[in-house]
């Protein structure tokens, strides 16, 4: 089936997002294949439907402006997207509102209203949003919020959020199994070196030949700070506990010059799917993939056979929320008590598998406390065997790169 009208597709991804429980990623993903819409509406698309998402309280903060009363969620889907195309993007005015208008079918009338008068009140709408709190003004839960002012301070609070709602730069890590970064940089002019690590390369449109080739994986420098924290030797015997889609568990390859074994574990046979086939175009050719449950499952590895193991665990997601825009909408306050209890689990987990001496650097993208620095308080003292050698944590606010927490331990 092939969707002409991008704002169409739009429509479709927000409600399908709205009405399931898949990450926006997901939905974008299938309907831009399912469906065969081309580069140019793909873009678009993308735009509209990150964007909405992203904005949904300043959108609806508006809507309760323009109108008192509820509307029904397509409608209401209509109008946050005619809004952000009028106040977000360079779109015409007259084509914001006509495109969307068509879509509303006997709404035509309200949704065609509610957009010219967002028109005509727009100076009036900006000044109230720039003196709206700032869970409407940076569009984020207010619960959100709240942790970051008490764990950072409110200025530090509205930077996290002013970086979320900026589009993610592309950064990519050379594969230097298969080539220099330097031989990367000058076989596309686009390209430029990053300050923030010496393997990464900064670009905003990827040779399909540096992806298809192996050449490089996308990747933000944050998350390599966790691998080399772990500081794996060629030779060794490593666990990458969750693995996919594969991006550490490639660099870790990498730091070992691709030699020793690396065990590659996720639950999800569809990741693991992903990380075969990450790891292949890479050209890894040190590590066994197994599908593992921590949780649920009884280790089928035995004890004391690991060198160095990295947990990089589930968490809550809240220093990439730049890159994953809908997990904002998608937490609850229990996964802050919910998430450590797993990663506890999980730490303990471990602890059997690794040899005297040997080494667990803890991770996640997180940003919170409960699921990094208390965590780890916990873990020493209610884990003897493991103790705390250095911690890690990088801040979106302070360090301009996603957020991301590590702790190396090591077994007593």
């Amino acid at each position: 089936m092939v969707v002409k009208d991008p704002r169409l597709a739009c429509i479709q991804a927000l409600g399908r997002w709205e009405n399931g429980k898949e990450f926006a990623d997901d939905v974008l993903h299938d309907i831009t294949t399912t469906k065969r819409i081309g580069p140019l509406d793909r873009a678009l698309l993308t735009e509209m439907f990150y964007g909405v998402l992203r904005n949904r309280t300043r959108l609806d903060f508006i809507i309760g402006h323009l109108r008192e009363g509820e509307l029904d969620a397509p409608t209401r889907n209509l109008v946050r997207l005619g809004i952000y195309q009028i106040l977000h993007m360079r779109v015409p005015n007259h084509a914001s509102v006509n495109e969307t208008v068509e879509l509303a079918g006997r709404a035509r009338g309200l949704v065609n209203a509610l957009l010219r008068r967002c028109i005509r009140e727009e100076e009036v709408i900006r000044t109230m949003l720039e003196k709206a709190p700032l869970f409407i003004r940076y569009s984020h839960p207010e619960t959100l919020i709240k942790r970051w002012k008490d764990q950072y301070g409110e200025q530090a609070a509205a930077e996290v959020c002013q970086w979320n709602n900026q589009p993610a730069e592309v950064f990519v890590r050379a594969n230097t199994l298969k080539v220099t970064v330097q031989e990367l940089f000058s076989s596309w002019q686009k390209a430029e070196f990053s300050e923030l690590h010496p393997l990464v390369l900064k670009v905003k449109q990827i040779p399909p030949s540096w992806i298809v080739g192996g050449l490089c994986y996308i990747q933000d420098p944050s998350t390599l700070m966790a691998c080399e924290l772990l500081d794996p030797q060629p030779g060794e015997k490593i666990l990458d506990a969750c693995a996919a889609p594969g991006g550490k568990t490639s660099y870790i390859a990498q730091l070992m010059d691709n030699t020793g074994q690396i065990v590659a574990c996720d639950t999800s046979l569809k990741r693991l799917e992903r990380l075969r086939e990450n790891l292949q175009r890479l050209g890894v050719i040190n590590t066994n993939v197994f599908q593992m449950d921590w949780l649920h499952q009884t280790t089928p590895f035995q004890e004391q056979s690991f060198d160095r193991i990295l947990l990089d665990a589930p968490c809550s997601n809240t220093g990439v929320i730049r890159r994953r825009i809908d997990v904002r909408w998608r937490l609850a306050a229990e996964d802050f008590q919910r998430m450590p209890e797993r990663q506890f689990t999980m730490i303990r987990k471990m602890v059997p598998l690794l040899r005297p001496g040997g080494v667990l650097v803890y991770s996640t993208c997180s940003i919170d406390a409960e699921e990094n620095e208390k965590l780890v308080e916990r873990v020493c003292a209610e884990i003897p065997e493991l103790e705390l050698v250095e911690l890690r944590k990088k801040l979106p606010f302070r360090d301009q790169v996603d957020g991301a927490f590590a702790a190396k331990l090591r077994k007593v």
